[in-house]
């Protein structure tokens, strides 16, 4: 995680230095006010929109050394989305207290708060009523484990409902026998929780826990365009129940390296693309019965090229080949089990 330290005073400064010499793992920069920033080293800070703005787009975590008022002060104009905006703490100068105010479970905070603490001995103040009751956050348990939130009002409402009474949860896989507290295996009711790549909803109201672990296997015409590589994803997915949310990547041959559309929508998708020669995807074996074309086979070198970089970039096939608008589209499920 990329993380900022901010900094008003020397006792902060030094804290500071103290942190970053404690963390392994990531990648911290420090930042102070004017004063303190050239005697130590540090960039300057001067707390205004623009720099606080910059901050919250370039890391994943602002720690503020300060007092609270501060560092309120200074994000309130940055705040958007829980879904986007990155964990914020606040530690007195003192190091006596390790406080997350913004973003405790998508962002990361709480999480990061326990670590700082547990560096130095400080307190960590954790002010979430679910952390704070000793019950499933399930917002803080999709973030650990690299899933998408269906929705921040099911959420909301998950989180709301589990401080009175269990919430019933189900999975596409089996669920461990040793269930958090807050939770009770079911399929039915008002609420209730589902992991799963598929877009089901067992629920009156479904707060669906996405998994990112699906690779599109991709092929298309030259000078296809992002919109049509959209459609024939879209199409694919639908057909297929999955969600979209479950994709984590993107796979095609390396001769697509510079097809526009095709990078725009990994763009647009905010997911990597990866590229692979024609003797890698023919490497595969033949047991997944992959759907051959002796006109790819001349134009790229391998008979298919969305399935065998689907089944390449990793897992098992769920979509098999589906064509639309010059594209073709396939798709693979790196399965996990589900861990609390």
């Amino acid at each position: 995680m990329k993380i900022a330290f901010i900094t008003y005073s020397d006792k902060g400064a030094l804290l500071a230095q103290k942190f970053r010499s404690l963390l392994e793992g990531d990648e911290t920069a420090l930042y102070s006010s004017p004063r303190f920033a050239e005697k130590y080293g540090f960039a300057p800070y001067r707390g205004t929109k623009e720099e606080t703005e910059t901050l919250f787009r370039q890391n994943g975590a602002l720690v503020f050394i300060c007092a609270c008022g501060i560092a309120v002060r200074c994000i309130a104009p940055c705040v958007r989305s829980k879904e986007t905006d990155p964990a914020v703490i606040v530690i007195n100068d003192g190091g006596d207290y390790v406080i997350p105010i913004l973003s405790g479970h998508i962002g990361g905070a709480n999480r990061l708060a326990q670590k700082l603490a547990s560096l130095t001995g400080a307190l960590p103040v954790v002010t979430t009523a679910t952390d704070g009751a000793g019950l499933f956050s399930c917002d803080s348990w999709a973030a650990e484990h690299g899933c998408a939130i269906s929705s921040l009002e099911a959420a909301k409402a998950v989180s709301a409902r589990i401080l009175t009474e269990k919430v019933p949860v189900c999975a596409e896989s089996e669920l461990p026998q040793k269930l958090p507290a807050g939770l009770v295996r079911g399929e039915s009711g008002d609420l209730g929780i589902y992991i799963g790549i598929k877009k089901a909803r067992p629920f009156g109201i479904t707060l669906r826990l996405v998994p990112r672990a699906v690779t599109l296997g991709i092929g298309c015409r030259k000078g296809v365009s992002a919109e049509a590589v959209k459609t024939a994803v879209l199409y694919a997915l639908d057909s297929a129940g999955i969600d979209i949310a479950s994709v984590c990547g993107i796979a095609t041959a390396d001769l697509k390296k510079d097809e526009a559309g095709l990078n725009e929508f990994a763009e647009e998708l905010n997911v990597p693309i990866m590229f692979y020669t024609a003797g890698e995807l023919a490497s595969l074996p033949d047991e997944w019965g992959f759907a051959e074309s002796e006109f790819v086979k001349k134009t790229v070198g391998v008979g298919n090229v969305c399935e065998r970089a689907a089944v390449f970039g990793g897992g098992k096939l769920v979509i098999r080949k589906t064509a639309a608008n010059g594209v073709t589209v396939a798709a693979a499920y790196k399965e996990r089990s589900v861990e609390f």
